[in-house]
């Protein structure tokens, strides 16, 4: 009689040869990409050092970096064009100290991080990058999207500190919300007309894009979610659960400004949460009226008294001038210093 492999025992065998090869391979890019980046800080020092000998003045002056990208070329191939030099090298100036590197982060990671205009940005999304696991293009989306910025101008320069050294801490309700919330994927901003649905669906089709920017902990739930009342069924847009705060969180989506209205009823909405859906070990719900335009002082006195966690926030449908933001955020960081002095 012939041995036989039993279909149990060979496919325990094949999971576990596939699971074999597939970490080798996750440790050799891992591998790969630490001695890449290594390398890449090395050529940075070099240059560096090479500059602070004086031999750029004495032989090769302004003209160095274009004619080792030229040589390298030659000797190399490609990967050592004048603008790669040029990240190397700063690469090696935010980092002096090849220990403070990451090798959770890819050189491809570091080269749009370098392109931060000042340190405190690209030390807040290097720490993100770490933290949520951002992919290259997510962390592109991110820079771009100016999250460091709007940020940072809802909270004051002692937490500003800690955004840029620590990354997003989310330790309360304040911590997850943003004004404004950037949904440049919609694709919107070409439609002359669009509805609360039309707005809704959209954010569901690029659900992935949208969790990236309400941030780290958001699992989505459902949408339309039922709330019925006596002989009323309300419903929700949006709901969600945050696995760090260990709650709900509901969005209400509104198309043209929020009304003092929409207010009680997303009071409604987290009464109703709290007392028929929470579990025991649950934290309060937390409500979030996004909408295209909100007055602030209708606002503050639509909230006041309101003892739910309930925000308003404004959503805009393109990408924030950076410049404008960045310019707000240095008035706020000049205004924190002539206090402390």
């Amino acid at each position: 009689m012939k041995d036989t492999i039993m279909p149990s025992s060979y496919n325990n065998l094949l999971d576990t040869i596939d699971l074999l090869w597939n970490t080798a391979r996750e440790n050799a890019a891992e591998s790969v990409n630490t001695q890449l980046l290594l390398a890449n800080w090395e050529t940075g020092r070099y240059i560096v050092e090479f500059e602070q000998k004086g031999m750029v003045r004495a032989e090769y002056g302004a003209n160095l970096l274009t004619k080792l990208s030229r040589d390298l070329s030659l000797r190399r191939g490609k990967g050592f064009s004048r603008s790669n030099l040029t990240y190397m090298r700063k690469l090696f100036l935010a980092f002096p100290k090849c220990e403070t590197l990451s090798h959770k982060l890819s050189w491809s990671h570091y080269f749009e991080l370098l392109k931060c205009e000042n340190e405190l940005e690209m030390r807040f999304y290097f720490k993100e990058a770490i933290n949520q696991k951002w992919k290259v293009r997510e962390l592109k989306r991110q820079i771009k999207s100016s999250l460091f910025q709007r940020l940072a101008l809802s909270t004051d320069k002692e937490r500003i500190m800690d955004l840029a050294h620590k990354g997003q801490q989310i330790m309360t309700a304040d911590d997850i919300i943003h004004d404004p919330y950037v949904l440049e994927f919609t694709g919107f901003p070409t439609k002359e007309f669009y509805t609360e649905n039309d707005l809704e669906l959209a954010l569901l089709k690029n659900m992935e894009k949208f969790l990236l920017e309400l941030g780290r902990g958001f699992a989505f739930v459902g949408r339309q979610y039922v709330i019925p009342i006596g002989s009323r069924r309300f419903k929700v847009d949006l709901v969600f659960y945050h696995c760090i705060l260990k709650c709900y969180v509901l969005i209400d989506l509104k198309r043209d400004e929020i009304e003092h209205g929409d207010i009680g009823q997303m009071n409604l909405y987290l009464s109703y949460f709290q007392h028929e859906i929470s579990q025991p070990d649950d934290n309060p719900p937390i409500g979030i009226i996004l909408g295209a335009k909100k007055d602030e002082l209708l606002m503050e006195y639509a909230l006041h008294g309101i003892t739910n966690q309930l925000f308003v926030a404004k959503y805009q449908l393109y990408l924030p001038k950076k410049e404008e933001l960045q310019k707000q955020l240095d008035i706020v960081l000049n205004e924190e210093t002539l206090k402390e002095e």
